[in-house]
């Protein structure tokens, strides 16, 4: 059962394969938007797994954040997620990045609830 208030939590010591230069997405040695992002995404995403159903998962629909802070090679990033809204299949998270010295980045995301094997396949017929 999805509740308000599910809470998710991760961290990782920011690396070269994270960095905005090694990503494609800058030419300064921090950590690339898009991989706080991940970190953003992914940290909603596993908070609320264990509450859905086996064939369920979640997909990323939305997300209205900001970057504020740089962070670089080395320093530990620490991602928060909290389930602030639930409507039908559409789930809210307030989420947040930290690095050991500030808050870099926080906002919004949004999710969607689907039936694994039935969104994958979806996919495929893309393919023809």
């Amino acid at each position: 059962m999805l509740e308000i208030g599910i809470k998710g939590a991760m961290e990782y010591i920011v690396t070269e394969d994270k960095l905005a230069t090694a990503v494609g997405s800058g030419s300064v040695a921090v950590l690339a938007t898009p991989m706080m992002i991940a970190g953003m995404e992914g940290t909603a995403a596993s908070s609320v797994q264990p509450h859905l159903d086996e064939d369920q998962t979640t997909v990323g629909i939305k997300l209205d954040v900001t970057h504020d802070a740089a962070t670089p090679c080395g320093m530990k990033v620490r991602f928060e997620s909290e389930l602030i809204a639930v409507e039908g299949k559409i789930l809210t998270f307030a989420v947040q990045a930290f690095d050991e010295k500030d808050r870099i980045g926080g906002g919004t995301h949004k999710r969607a609830i689907v039936k694994k094997a039935r969104f994958e396949e979806r996919a495929q017929t893309k393919l023809g």
